[in-house]
């Protein structure tokens, strides 16, 4: 009942499937972070470039500052904020309290060090998509393991196939669940290799303050290794006052892919269910319909496409808005920036309605061989086939004769198959002794080397 007035749904009707997101890019998750940052830097400051002398137990103290903290730690920096108007400028306020309070006036002043507020974001920002990929690639991998199950488990049950929504070239219930398996860990592997970049390199992005003050110092070197080192990203040198964010746009790109590729293999089970190929597991006490009362509804596969229709959306407009900024800057990157934990909540409802709707799934085998044992004509491609092979008059048209939009018998077909002149017999006893479910082609073996 806590979250039954939510604007969204994110922290609504959906919280429990978003809560991991929570610490990472809420309000909170975004002033933690900015905190870590501003820590990290002043620890290189000391540490690397020794602009002040501090002992080990001072640097501690300094650590403790972002190790320990909590909620009531974010709301002493948003009520700073109330007076400054100016979030990272309260961020830098609450730090220079808390060195204060622990007798660390000394180094106050290096916090924040020839930043600028932008400095801050784009490398909390950073850190949070890094987190964020993470969790992504989490729930990815369990949809794909689900799918992968599915496909050696189906991969010797023959199924027709449909082109354009009619019978088609039969292949295998395993070999279609493979083609999702495929193309999601191609997506996978694009999103496990997508860069995190950041710079920490002033104003307009060209160290100007740095090395005003300290000209001896190699900024250009001292800024790549922060970034390196001590916040683990890779660091970007060509900015203006912002990051440019292509990094952010690779990424989304390749999630938008991700989350087309869950639409299509929602769509596709939608149907399948439509058709009766898939049950439903039922549930006790669900209820189906409100005044239906036979239905299951293939509801989780329907919140999974809306929800990846949702973070596409999102994803397509920040992927293209991110790249531009006026001059050296404006503040719609910023505004933007803050809607990534909505994008994220959206993509991981998405994966996880997949995951559920895949894992309440039976295979009906009754109604797939069905379609099997009422459409001989799909044998027409393999006959035709073998007269083109050996050079029968008509092959195609002769064929298109017997089956387009029409069913046929096994006599007839095997009639046409005795009738040919040029097919040696061997050819012919094939022909007449291959059944539907049998014309799969390589499909199994499609699915045993996707595994090797």
């Amino acid at each position: 009942m806590e979250n039954i007035k939510a604007l969204s749904v994110l922290d609504g009707r959906y919280s429990r499937l978003t809560e991991e997101l929570r610490d990472v890019f809420s309000e909170y998750g975004l002033i933690k972070h900015r905190v870590f940052v501003e820590i990290q830097w002043l620890a290189f400051l000391v540490n690397d470039l020794k602009l002040s002398e501090i002992n080990d137990s001072d640097i501690q103290k300094i650590n403790t500052i972002a190790d320990e903290f909590d909620s009531e730690a974010a709301l002493r920096i948003k009520a700073i904020e109330r007076t400054t108007n100016h979030d990272v400028k309260a961020v830098e306020y609450y730090i220079k309290e808390q060195l204060e309070a622990n007798g660390l006036d000394s180094v106050k002043e290096w916090i924040h060090f020839s930043c600028t507020s932008e400095d801050i974001n784009n490398t909390s920002y950073a850190l949070m998509l890094k987190k964020g990929k993470a969790i992504v690639m989490k729930h990815m991998t369990d949809v794909l393991e689900k799918i992968e199950s599915l496909g050696k488990n189906y991969k010797s049950v023959p199924m027709m196939s449909r082109t354009h929504g009619q019978p088609a070239t039969p292949t295998t219930v395993g070999k279609e669940f493979i083609n999702f398996a495929w193309r999601l860990k191609t997506e996978l592997k694009s999103i496990e290799n997508a860069d995190i970049q950041a710079k920490i390199n002033g104003a307009t992005g060209n160290y100007n303050a740095h090395s005003f003050v300290f000209p001896e110092i190699d900024w250009i070197e001292a800024g790549k290794k922060f970034i390196s080192d001590y916040l683990e990203v890779t660091p970007l040198l060509y900015t203006t006052q912002i990051n440019p964010y292509s990094y952010i746009s690779s990424l989304l790109h390749s999630m938008i892919r991700a989350a087309s590729i869950i639409i299509d293999l929602n769509r596709d089970m939608w149907g399948y269910i439509s058709i009766g190929y898939f049950k439903q597991k039922l549930k006790e006490g669900e209820v189906g319909s409100s005044t239906m009362p036979h239905k299951v509804n293939p509801i989780d596969f329907e919140n999974g496409e809306g929800n990846m229709g949702i973070a596409i959306s999102m994803m397509e407009h920040l992927a293209v808005k991110l790249l531009n900024s006026r001059f050296q800057r404006d503040l719609t990157d910023s505004t933007v920036l803050r809607n990534l934990g909505a994008l994220f909540g959206y993509i991981l409802i998405g994966f996880q309605n997949t995951l559920k709707g895949l894992s309440r799934i039976d295979l009906n085998r009754d109604a797939i061989d069905k379609d099997i044992d009422d459409n001989l004509e799909l044998l027409a491609e393999p006959v035709q086939t073998v007269m083109r092979a050996f050079e029968e008059e008509n092959p195609y048209e002769k064929l298109k004769a017997l089956t387009r939009g029409k069913k046929i018998t096994r006599k007839a077909l095997d009639d046409l198959i005795d009738s040919l002149e040029k097919v040696p017999e061997d050819y012919k006893e094939r022909m007449k002794a291959l059944s539907v479910d049998k014309y799969t082609g390589l499909a199994e073996k499609l699915v045993d080397r996707y595994f090797k």
